[in-house]
């Protein structure tokens, strides 16, 4: 394994700070995921007990000390008061002549839904991957019945790439997906 010096990523918006996870988050990691209505969309990585999230907190730490990271999960926090709002991150998909291509992928804590903290930290994200991090491309996608989600993408300026047809499994039903992306040179810094 190759590591560099613990380097803790740290983002600044007015009311969030967005950053690498320590051991001291695993009580409110937790709660965030292994909640249901929360990891609703998300079944495939909500945490069934302790353990699980506990594991799931460690691979996020022990990837930010790899000298070539391929998991940006970072925590979303009040700026002032630091409570957990939600998580955002990329995950390295490929490497290639013009940067880095990742898939991205955000959820919160449904009490702070419909306030403007996903778009913020979104954006934020946004302005990290292009500016500091040599992405090129950024890909995500909702299930298109996830309307707050996909509104997200539209406020910070993705573009609708594709609308697949009953294409994913969610409970117990092929539902239909929209995917999105950002390009470097289609990003626009507000």
């Amino acid at each position: 394994m190759n590591f560099t010096e613990n380097k803790m990523i740290e983002l600044y918006t007015d009311r969030l700070l967005i950053r690498d996870h320590v051991l001291d988050d695993l009580m409110t990691h937790h709660e965030l995921l292994s909640d249901e209505t929360s990891m609703k969309y998300l079944p495939e990585i909500k945490t069934k007990d302790m353990e699980e999230s506990k594991e799931n907190l460690l691979k996020s730490i022990e990837e930010m000390n790899f000298e070539k990271r391929k998991l940006y999960f970072f925590r979303i926090e009040n700026r002032n008061t630091k409570e957990h709002i939600g998580e955002i991150g990329y995950t390295v998909k490929q490497i290639t002549f013009l940067g880095k291509i990742v898939d991205m992928g955000y959820f919160i804590k449904e009490k702070h839904w419909g306030k403007g903290y996903t778009t913020e930290a979104l954006k934020k994200i946004i302005e990290y991957a292009f500016e500091k991090d040599n992405v090129y491309r950024i890909s995500t996608g909702c299930l298109k019945e996830n309307i707050g989600s996909e509104k997200v993408m539209r406020k910070c300026g993705m573009i609708k790439e594709a609308e697949f047809k009953e294409y994913q499994l969610h409970e117990n039903k092929l539902k239909d997906r929209v995917e999105y992306r950002l390009l470097k040179h289609e990003w626009k810094k507000e």
